[in-house]
């Protein structure tokens, strides 16, 4: 990408969080502490994954580890800039770093977005054509699935972002955000503005509304199908493990929806900071815990690392 401004803005600076350095400091080791425990959730997935046969098979949890990486990716998008900013008197970025987090940390969200259709889609085929489910989610067809993701997540928004880059910067170049995102970003721009901000808006409300709309679609179905099966057990269990990526798709999309209607306002960039924090620290710490905390499958996989882990003890032994 080639990112050139037409009035040379050389950097930004990053207002933060504001406050004393007491605040701050406390800030700072709760970001850290969350961002730590954040990566070995989702390592642990990972790793489990991996060493587990039986659950590197399932499409569900092919699709699963690489959302967790999604989700280490997404956290070290932000997090770390954000902590060495609240370490620091100044949180100064440059005009091209900048633009590189928003590319990064919006391709992530698309990502997110995909990934969360892409699992809806695995337990529409799993509980509505379970015969031909082995079939069409296939290993090799899962990973498919996953480096569709990806690509189409990173190739969506390079022409909006880089079409935003060139536009026209007044000053103050100052950014009341914690990072570089659209909204901040576009408010520093010079008119005449040109497309770009209604480009960026389709690109957006395409992602956002198509995957909303094939998510509501596909669990509508498979909610439908549920009620009407007759074995009371395999109903519990199903609605059971539906109600994780439900839970999921709650929290990212009700995020989402709370920075579309956030107020007008004095407080607008206190509570685009807030639900910033939300989606980009909070729930990538919430999900493993969602997706692992009653899961059974994840508990027998664990338990059968663990007697392989006292098998080859005993055997050193």
């Amino acid at each position: 990408m080639e990112l050139l401004n037409s009035t040379g803005v050389q950097e930004f600076i990053l207002v933060g969080f504001g406050g004393g350095q007491q605040k701050r400091f406390l800030l700072l080791l709760f970001f850290a502490i969350l961002y730590v425990f954040t990566l070995a959730e989702n390592i642990s997935i990972i790793a489990l994954v991996r060493l587990d046969t039986h659950l590197a098979q399932l499409p569900m949890y092919i699709l699963l580890s690489s959302f967790s990486c999604l989700e280490i990716c997404y956290v070290t998008t932000t997090v770390p800039r954000m902590l060495f900013d609240l370490a620091s008197p100044y949180g100064i970025i440059s005009f091209r770093d900048c633009f590189l987090q928003f590319y990064i940390l919006f391709s992530l969200g698309n990502t997110e977005c995909l990934f969360l259709s892409a699992m809806a889609l695995d337990r529409y085929l799993a509980i509505c054509h379970p015969l031909r489910y082995p079939q069409i989610m296939s290993k090799n067809a899962s990973y498919a699935l996953v480096a569709t993701c990806w690509t189409v997540g990173f190739l969506w928004y390079i022409f909006p972002v880089v079409l935003i880059s060139r536009m026209s910067f007044c000053g103050p170049n100052i950014i009341d955000h914690f990072l570089c995102d659209a909204g901040p970003v576009l408010s520093l721009a010079c008119p005449p503005f040109g497309v770009a901000p209604l480009i960026c808006q389709i690109f957006m409300n395409a992602v956002v509304l198509g995957n909303v709309s094939f998510v509501v679609l596909s669990y509508s179905i498979v909610i439908f199908t549920l009620m009407k099966m007759s074995n009371q057990g395999s109903r519990r269990k199903a609605f059971s493990t539906i109600s994780f990526h439900l839970a999921v798709v709650t929290l990212f999309y009700g995020s989402v929806t709370a920075m579309y209607l956030s107020p007008d306002g004095e407080n607008q960039s206190e509570v685009t900071k807030a639900v910033t924090i939300f989606y980009t620290s909070i729930i990538p710490f919430l999900n493993p815990l969602i997706y692992t905390l009653r899961n059974d499958q994840v508990k027998e996989a664990f338990g059968r690392l663990q007697r392989r882990k006292v098998g080859l003890l005993r055997r050193t032994v």
